[in-house]
């Protein structure tokens, strides 16, 4: 081999190896980069978080009001029954509402459950903020167990005049969470 052809090759190696590193890296900061996007677009159809100093310096839009409705489901052979307290509420944009739901486990075990929650039309995403919602955390309901949950949301004044209704949704899915039996026996230990 001559020396132009080794160098040639150490090169076409370095160049190989930039690649590899920068679509490792790339890879990497894909889901980061995703969510940031989704949270400053709304894209990913879910609501974003605001706190309640924040929610309280909006200012109450009383000329107009949005219809808000709610929907719930669980994943297929989760056990729980999952239903708003009200199907609907009338909102002005501006002010914070808080909104119960009740989730019954209907198994003889401790079950923990994740809800995944949507907003459409996916557009008014970034107007629809939550302050309270029991989506943020894992829920753990006891065998036979029915608990109240709140939501504390509010519709930015700033959505778009042709917006009347939006429709919140909320999925539970079994958490990944190892769950403890009654005597403190984890399943399948």
């Amino acid at each position: 081999m001559t020396a132009a052809h080794n160098t040639a090759t150490t090169r076409l190696v370095a160049k190989l190896l930039v690649v590899v590193v920068a679509m490792f890296g790339f890879g990497y900061l894909m889901v980061p980069l995703y969510n940031v996007f989704c949270e400053l677009t709304g894209l990913n159809g879910r609501a974003g978080r605001m706190s309640v100093e924040t929610a309280q310096t909006l200012q109450r839009d009383d000329s107009r009001q949005v219809k808000v409705e709610f929907v719930t489901s669980v994943n297929a052979g989760f056990p729980w029954q999952f239903k708003p307290l009200q199907a609907s509420v009338t909102v002005h944009p501006g002010e914070e509402t808080q909104v119960l739901f009740e989730v019954s486990n209907q198994s003889d075990a401790a079950v923990t459950g994740q809800a995944v929650p949507s907003v459409s039309p996916i557009e008014v995403t970034r107007f629809f903020s939550k302050t309270e919602c029991f989506c943020f955390t894992q829920q753990t309901l006891a065998s036979r167990e029915t608990k109240q949950m709140p939501v504390r949301f509010v519709v930015n004044p700033k959505l778009p005049a042709t917006v009347d209704t939006i429709t919140l949704g909320y999925t539970f899915f079994r958490s990944n969470v190892q769950e403890v039996a009654p005597g403190g026996v984890t399943p399948n230990s």
